[in-house]
């Protein structure tokens, strides 16, 4: 059995190129892979590999400067669910485009996951989903406001068209693991929102934490892994990945005539050129040779 860690932490980085080679050293000593992103304003990511490896690289980060408070969410794997290493430096470590968004400087209040259901049922808090649209589309909390957004930058889009249906009233806003809450929070205080509020932990921590008969969520959670979503105890669920548009699809969507293996759904089916599917399945035949030679390849 793996671990799968999934953080971010907030914090300013003077030089996060300096931070990348050490961390990515360590986590090949280890064992460990996953993906890691590294900005000026901090880190963001999730990781797996054995427990004292994961423990060793968590560490790490929680002695980098201003890292001491970094937080994580804790599941299991019984199979690796990443196929190798990448620990990138990015502009932002969670895209919203917003140049002022500064979550070091202030969030909305933090709501532990045993409160979270009597704060929703109160009526006059608006519950929204800050995450993708195909993300909503496999789970979400029960009355949530579905923004129906392809990407987190188009976020402060969507509230500034339907900011007036929400006025006096409080937010209560939640995400997988809490890192977009944290801007988007950020973002309706500086809009002139007076009360915001968002899930400590996020979805991921709601899962672990609160059991399925008290729970007001319905569905199970994607997850940016190969685990592909999880339910309640933060188990494995039972949706796969499009290989082409990597969304998440049921066993029935690839009973529906748009899916073909490794290279359309139809979630994606007018979404790419005709080469782009060739492309696609020349990568399925060459997973599915190093699948039959025991090996892993570097596309997947």
């Amino acid at each position: 059995m793996l671990t799968v860690a999934a953080l971010y932490h907030f914090t300013r980085f003077p030089d996060p190129a300096a931070l990348r080679g050490p961390l990515v050293k360590l986590c090949e000593s280890q064992g460990v892979k996953g993906s890691l992103l590294l900005a000026a304003e901090g880190i963001n990511g999730t990781i797996a590999g054995p427990d004292a490896s994961i423990a060793a690289v968590l560490a790490h980060l929680r002695a980098l400067p201003g890292c001491a408070g970094l937080e994580h969410k804790q599941s299991y794997a019984a199979k690796m669910p990443f196929r190798r290493l990448k620990i990138k430096l990015k502009r932002e470590i969670v895209t919203m485009g917003q140049p002022d968004i500064d979550p070091v400087a202030r969030v909305g209040s933090y709501v532990a996951p045993q409160d979270w259901n009597a704060l929703i049922a109160d009526p006059d808090v608006v519950l929204i989903d800050t995450r993708n649209d195909y993300e909503v589309g496999i789970g979400s909390f029960q009355g949530a406001v579905d923004p129906d957004i392809r990407t987190f930058r188009d976020f402060p889009a969507w509230w500034q068209t339907h900011k007036d249906a929400y006025q006096g009233k409080r937010i209560a806003m939640f995400c997988t693991g809490g890192i977009r809450c944290e801007k988007s929070t950020n973002y309706l205080l500086g809009q002139g929102v007076n009360e915001v509020y968002h899930l400590k932990g996020g979805i991921l921590k709601y899962l672990e934490e609160v059991p399925a008969e008290a729970s007001a969520w319905n569905g199970e959670c994607y997850v940016f892994d190969g685990r592909v979503s999880v339910g309640h105890g933060l188990v494995p669920g039972d949706y796969d990945s499009c290989h082409a548009c990597r969304r998440p699809i049921s066993a029935a969507d690839k009973q529906r005539p748009e899916y073909e293996r490794g290279a359309c759904c139809h979630h994606c089916v007018a979404e790419y050129t005709d080469a782009d599917r060739d492309r696609f399945r020349e990568r399925q035949r060459q997973l599915d040779l190093a699948a039959a030679r025991g090996e892993a390849h570097f596309s997947d």
